[in-house]
């Protein structure tokens, strides 16, 4: 006599849930690293905002300010920008991206630096 079998073993169920578990770890991860990385970007575009900014500000002042709010600070709910500027010999100014919040995972680029000389830190990678 046949038997008519309707639905999942437990067996075949518990097979499911662990290849949803593995595939779930392998994933994760890779999702948390470009949630960082989107959110860096975030930060990248608020300090080149700032940089095109302080420009404008030294050519109508004569030099670099240290006041975001002169600025127009961008707004981040994953990074504080702060600005440096020196006047003494030939003007310089630094405009940084500290990583706050949720953001602080991110160890491989905790802040984000750009000069007047446009040179840009920590490293490469962390603008990319």
């Amino acid at each position: 006599m046949k038997k008519n079998s309707r639905g999942f073993t437990l067996l075949e169920l518990m097979i499911v849930v662990a290849i949803v578990a593995i595939l779930a770890t392998i994933a994760y991860p890779s999702y948390q690293g470009f949630v960082l990385r989107s959110h860096r970007a975030e930060a990248i575009e608020g300090l080149l905002s700032a940089q095109l900014r302080q420009e404008e500000w030294r050519v109508k002042n004569g030099s670099y300010t240290s006041t975001m709010s002169n600025l127009g600070t961008p707004t981040s709910t994953y990074y504080a920008f702060t600005a440096t500027a020196s006047s003494s010999g030939v003007p310089t100014y630094t405009l940084t991206a500290t990583a706050s919040g949720s953001q602080t995972a991110d160890t491989d680029c905790p802040t984000l630096t750009i000069t007047n000389a446009d040179v840009k830190g920590p490293s490469a990678s962390c603008w990319e």
